[in-house]
């Protein structure tokens, strides 16, 4: 058979599908990085995703919404001179619901990106691992931002509408967004950084709740018996060793809010600096072990 002649049942083509190259701008880095920011925020609530996936963060939203509304709603009708809950303390008693939102956010936000192994895609694109990890970190602050910060709002509108001093208000609600700012950031690299170390969603969701809810409660049980042994000198050292407490700690040392710790008593001015420090290098550390994470995942 001669090698020039065609093979009986060779079906081979070659087909000019008209694939150019790409020859528009390139919009770059951080355009990638806003735009993983923004998908990454959109999913901390379901939107863009199935019904399925808007249930559990919108169920928690309103849930943070309606005790709030209820209290407005208490003081418009009996027209009190105050509202019945600090813009401070709303987020101490609310923890258990903010808790369950990290819980189930977080792993939703990077561990599947670990379990279908995405983030190498992530950088073979301009985007290096510190845009993953801040594009990351800063869209689950900015969702638990919005937890947060809404039923103070909230309460500001309420007060308002209820005639309260606005003086008084505003400098409570100003006070109230800073705390739960700073909350946001800690819980929120919590949360990533414990999801981060498992593909597996309900491994990170169960591991975020007993981080977050169980050292609340043993934090609180160690100083109630603190109190009952009139050991009040140790009730704020034991605070340092939850987020709840440490946040609760900062705001009653430098925001003039009411402590929950046993007693009443928040730490002095000086243990305060000590809270404040703890909490910012948490922070900071998790932004670091996050950094350290990623570039190990990266490869």
């Amino acid at each position: 058979m001669a090698l020039d002649q065609p093979v009986a049942g060779d079906q081979t083509r070659i087909h000019d599908i008209g694939y150019r190259n790409y020859d528009g701008p390139r919009l770059g880095r951080a355009y990638a990085t806003r735009s993983l920011y923004s998908q990454s925020l959109r999913g901390a609530y379901g939107l863009g995703r199935s019904v399925k996936s808007k249930v559990l963060p919108m169920l928690l939203f309103v849930v943070m919404c309606v005790p709030a509304a209820i209290m407005v709603a208490v003081a418009v009708a009996t027209k009190a001179n105050d509202l019945p809950v600090d813009y401070t303390r709303y987020a101490i008693v609310m923890q258990a619901v903010i808790s369950l939102y990290v819980a189930s956010q977080a792993p939703q936000s990077v561990s599947r990106d670990l379990r279908f192994k995405t983030v190498p895609l992530y950088f073979s694109r301009p985007i290096e691992t510190a845009d993953y990890v801040r594009a990351k970190y800063a869209a689950l602050a900015s969702a638990m931002f919005v937890l947060t910060a809404a039923p103070l709002l909230v309460l500001y509108v309420g007060a308002l509408l209820a005639k309260l001093d606005f003086t008084d208000q505003t400098k409570g609600f100003a006070q109230g967004l800073v705390s739960v700012a700073l909350l946001s950031l800690l819980f929120a690299g919590l949360g990533l950084v414990i999801a981060s170390v498992t593909p597996r969603r309900g491994f990170g969701i169960a591991a975020v709740i007993a981080v977050l809810t169980i050292s609340y409660g043993a934090v609180s049980t160690l100083q109630a018996i603190a109190e009952e042994q009139n050991s009040g000198d140790s009730i704020a050292w034991i605070g340092l060793f939850s987020p709840t407490t440490l946040i609760d700690g900062v705001q009653s040392a430098f925001l003039g809010a009411a402590s929950a710790f046993p007693g009443g008593v928040g730490p002095t001015n000086g243990e305060g600096v000590v809270y404040v420090l703890v909490t910012l290098g948490l922070i900071a550390a998790c932004y670091g072990l996050l950094l350290r994470r990623y570039r190990k995942v990266g490869l």
